[in-house]
């Protein structure tokens, strides 16, 4: 027996910063009816303009089939969803789905997962890979954890998120698989800045070193969208240093905990908090090649050419 009276769900969306904006403007343009908050109104409304109907608190969505969330910590997930004005305050009321697109805890996504089986509603929790630009020409990807009969019935409303959606197993699991990710994705921006400047200190340019590295088998659709960055210095914000960091943070708790030793993560983490203290706050992560020059003896100009990022066609 299907969870949804009719094949379109309705859609509640919280959150409608950088990312979830964006999401819910997909879902918008795949035909669904939305209904969208934010704590600031007004940044609803690219969303409102659309098609969207604002509203003034997460209890109002709670009467809507499938309520997402996209914020930016764990205390606001729980803020969202079990406080006073939350979407599962209401015991007579509630959604049939609950989707969390956000990096939040392990331990906050199962309080959350409680709270709504106990009354009467499912849970998945969906971690996104992206970027707004990424998100808006539909190559996000989502790792989803719970269950699989839930999964789906929900697949659907998914696919016009992204290119990808991959069920991970059950409970949580997806929490971990987006926590690595992120992990591994500082990871590599800290290696790719220090093999950068290294060809650089050596004669190449950065931009010859980075096309170079692009079209070999090394190359990857990351390297290639932070290739602008590196090359011409535009550190406009897609994911910032203290976010990373809290990843960082979340990765290497859950390593300790499961015995995973994870050396280089941690050094990568040192290397974040460092730039983080030296100011890199509301710039994008890719300033961590700021840093590496400055330990390299280098001052660094942009090189004022046109790069590929890989995105700007599709």
């Amino acid at each position: 027996m299907s969870l949804f009276s009719d094949e379109r769900p309705t859609i509640g969306w919280i959150g409608a910063g950088r990312m979830g904006l964006q999401l819910a403007i997909r879902l918008i343009d795949a035909g669904y009816d939305v209904a969208i908050y934010n704590r600031t109104r007004s940044k609803t409304q690219p969303a409102v303009d659309r098609g969207a109907v604002a509203v003034d608190s997460p209890a109002e969505l709670a009467g809507r089939d499938i309520v997402f969330s996209m914020v930016s910590a764990s205390q606001d997930l729980l803020q969202v969803m079990t406080g006073d004005e939350g979407v599962l305050s209401n015991p007579q009321l509630a959604p049939k789905v609950v989707v969390d697109c956000s990096t939040v805890s392990v331990a906050a996504s199962a309080e959350v997962r409680a709270a709504a089986e106990k009354g009467g509603t499912a849970m998945l929790a969906a971690p996104v890979s992206g970027n707004p630009k990424v998100v808006a020409v539909g190559e996000m990807t989502m790792a989803v954890s719970g269950e699989r009969e839930v999964f789906d019935e929900v697949e659907p409303v998914l696919l016009p998120l992204g290119k990808g959606v991959t069920y991970v197993g059950e409970g949580e699991v997806a929490r971990l698989v987006k926590i690595c990710h992120n992990v591994f994705l500082g990871v590599v921006i800290q290696s790719l800045s220090e093999i950068t400047l290294l060809a650089q200190k050596g004669g190449a340019s950065r931009a010859a070193f980075l096309e170079f590295l692009n079209d070999s088998v090394m190359g990857s659709v990351f390297s290639r969208y932070k290739s602008p960055a590196l090359v011409n210095l535009d550190f406009t914000p897609t994911f910032t240093m203290p976010l990373l960091l809290k990843d960082f943070t979340l990765g290497l708790e859950a390593g300790h905990e499961l015995g995973v030793p994870m050396p280089v993560a941690s050094a990568a983490e040192n290397l974040v908090a460092s730039a983080i203290g030296a100011g890199h706050v509301a710039d994008d992560f890719a300033t961590l090649v700021l840093e590496q020059a400055r330990r390299s003896g280098m001052e660094l100009v942009p090189e004022d050419v046109v790069v590929d990022d890989g995105l700007s066609g599709r």
